[in-house]
């Protein structure tokens, strides 16, 4: 059975100054899940947020968190973030000198187990660890900043994970420059997640948020159809 389309507003692109009321706001709008993207200045040139933020995120929603740390090292906050509330955790494949060990931790803390792949990260870092793996991300941009054009060769990468994962239950997500013109072409190759910042945004309330929800999940489905 393939899996479902999602759509997983990063809250990197919302109103920092309203965030449990925009978090609210995609969830009512039809987001699938809520993703978090936790950079640390260090692995990726910019800072976001960290454990404290989403903890006071959780009571907001009930909805799953797919936490992307963009951090390294991320093992000593592996149990920090899995207390604040993550229902998933994923991990860059260089974030620590031992990938296999941090995806026992986070499995051991109970939670769903991603590992990333940077655009120039090979996609052969992942076959030994296949099979402890919940959810593959790809990124098809360079990680660290919002509003960046998603990279075309990209889609060959996301065509060749999904051959890798075979009948395997694996999320595949893509992470950059997602709107309802390139979303299409991700969905085709073999993605079913889609984390979108701006393209979700735009707009003002509930109800623009809606539309632009709505248009990315008819765009995925029409091509992954």
């Amino acid at each position: 059975m393939p899996l479902p389309i999602r759509i997983a507003p990063s809250i990197l692109a919302a109103d920092f100054s309203r965030l449990g009321d925009e978090v609210r706001g995609i969830v009512d709008a039809g987001a699938d899940w809520v993703h978090l993207d936790v950079m640390d200045g260090h692995f990726v040139p910019n800072i976001s947020f960290g454990p404290d933020i989403i903890k006071a995120l959780r009571p907001h929603t009930e909805a799953y968190f797919d936490c992307h740390l963009m951090i390294a090292p991320a093992d000593p906050y592996l149990e920090a973030f899995a207390k604040a509330g993550c229902d998933s955790i994923t991990v860059h494949a260089e974030a620590g000198p031992h990938l296999h060990r941090s995806l026992q931790t986070i499995r051991g803390l109970g939670k769903k187990v991603g590992v990333t792949l940077n655009p120039a990260t090979p996609l052969s870092v992942l076959e030994n660890v296949l099979d402890d793996i919940d959810l593959i991300l790809v990124m098809s941009v360079n990680p660290g900043f919002g509003g960046q054009k998603f990279i075309p060769a990209m889609l060959d990468k996301i065509r060749a994970a999904k051959a890798l994962i075979g009948d395997r239950p694996i999320e595949l997500e893509v992470d950059g420059g997602i709107t309802p013109e390139t979303i299409g072409a991700a969905a085709a190759a073999g993605a079913n997640v889609f984390v979108a910042g701006s393209a979700v945004f735009k707009g003002d309330g509930v109800e623009a948020y809606r539309a632009n929800i709505a248009a990315l999940r008819q765009a995925a489905e029409s091509a992954a159809a």
